[in-house]
């Protein structure tokens, strides 16, 4: 059995989101901690840009991904957890590139905090994702 994509015709449809993921019972989780506008060594990418930082945050989602033999459309779940004064617009931007025109996106919850752990991170995403 498949993953399969939930978006009841009496609701909204979004490219960028699906209403309901139902995994199936078989299925190999991957959950992908938190990951961060951080490059190889650590270092924040830009203390200031809300893009940039989501930009290296996607790269270093789909190293995970690869790494576990997975890629974007294993994706089921993602979170995006923003500071509050953080421009969305950016963060939004950078995702679009990513994902582009893909069908069967997963579900998302986006959060705005006050800050997070790093006080110079702008953003941060976990996801989850089915492996082939």
């Amino acid at each position: 059995m498949a993953v399969q994509h939930i978006n009841p015709d009496t609701m909204y449809h979004s490219p960028v989101f699906s209403q309901g993921i139902i995994i199936p019972s078989n299925a190999r989780i991957l959950l992908i901690g938190g990951q961060n506008g951080v490059d190889e060594k650590g270092e924040v990418v830009d203390k200031t840009d809300m893009g940039k930082q989501t930009a290296q945050a996607l790269v270093n989602l789909q190293k995970v991904l690869t790494v576990a033999g997975a890629n974007l459309e294993d994706l089921v779940k993602v979170s995006i957890i923003m500071r509050s004064d953080a421009d969305l617009r950016a963060g939004f931007g950078e995702w679009m590139k990513v994902w582009g025109a893909r069908a069967n996106p997963p579900v998302v919850t986006s959060l705005r905090v006050p800050e997070l752990a790093n006080p110079d991170f702008l953003i941060e995403i976990e996801a989850q994702a089915v492996l082939p």
